[in-house]
């Protein structure tokens, strides 16, 4: 963040944004201000549109703390504006965030890293429509989403293509599908904070995600001491390879029958949620960080040119 000359130094708080995603922002971003507020931060909070580099100039903060998620916020565009503005910002920089969002993009830079993932590719709707474009199972989605937002699953033996609704995007992602324990790791700096398994009555899709009782985390999971070691060791690498900053999140399917064979890498979210529900500041609670000193931490360590 820098020096302040301010004995209250002022946090620009960005949330909610145009996105899909944006109920789940405000609802970050309200978890987030509240503790900002409690550490000694002065807060603005800001619904991010159009008028965002008026508002940022008008606040004149002393660092930015982006509580953004999906497309605009998370993808490197803000993050290009407050590069411009030369306002430190939270977690990861342009390069990282755009190459994030673009999970087929991501998977590029995993296997260039040597990280394990499954083969995936892009497809027009109406192709995807039309006829099978890979071997059932397999998932179709947005490449360029998160939160399990718009998700098609087509089951082993299915006769019939999915019938992709209208409002999607044109081109989509359609990767086999992995079968097994749903696995994920946060990244703190250059810390993996522990894995966590997620477990669902189904599909762990946005409703899973955010409602209360949707899914249930088990931290640390209880899986085999090597899966555990390797989860930390993917997570980081991926990190890495990535070029983020600060706080990500990485999540993985697990085969357990396969052993480490069977763990392959999904994806890797810049801007984790901060929600009663989120991952990630459990991760940091049970790593002996309470959320106000998480958030904290995201604002002391915020940088321009990340």
């Amino acid at each position: 963040m820098g020096s302040s000359s301010r004995a209250n130094p002022k946090v620009a708080l960005l949330m909610g944004g145009p996105s899909a995603e944006r109920e789940v922002s405000l609802s970050s971003g309200r978890e987030c201000a509240a503790a900002l507020r409690d550490e000694g931060f002065e807060v603005v909070c800001v619904d991010a549109g159009p008028d965002l580099a008026a508002r940022l100039i008008e606040i004149s903060p002393d660092a930015v703390f982006n509580a953004l998620h999906g497309r605009w916020g998370e993808d490197g565009c803000v993050q290009g504006v407050l590069e411009w503005l030369r306002l430190p910002y939270t977690h990861s920089g342009v390069l990282a965030s755009a190459l994030a969002m673009d999970k087929e993009k991501t998977k590029d830079v995993y296997r260039a890293a040597g990280l394990p993932v499954v083969d995936s590719l892009l497809a027009d709707k109406a192709a995807i429509r039309a006829a099978h474009v890979m071997d059932p199972p397999y998932v179709v989605k947005p490449y360029n989403e998160g939160s399990s937002v718009g998700v098609y699953i087509v089951p082993e033996g299915a006769n019939a293509p999915p019938a992709v609704a209208d409002d999607m995007p044109d081109t989509l992602m359609v990767e086999a599908y992995a079968p097994g324990r749903e696995l994920t790791v946060s990244v703190l700096g250059d810390s993996a904070l522990g894995v966590t398994e997620i477990l669902t009555d189904g599909w762990y899709d946005y409703e899973a995600k955010y409602a209360p009782g949707g899914s249930r985390h088990v931290c640390p999971a209880e899986i085999p001491d090597d899966i555990a070691e390797a989860c930390r060791d993917f997570a980081l690498r991926a990190h890495a390879a990535l070029g983020c900053r600060g706080l990500s999140r990485t999540d993985f399917r697990w085969d357990d029958a396969k052993g480490l064979a069977g763990l392959v890498l999904l994806e890797t979210n810049t801007q984790p949620g901060m929600t009663p529900t989120s991952l990630s500041p459990e991760h940091a609670a049970a790593s002996g960080l309470s959320f106000s000193a998480l958030c904290r931490w995201l604002v002391e360590d915020a940088s321009c040119e990340r």
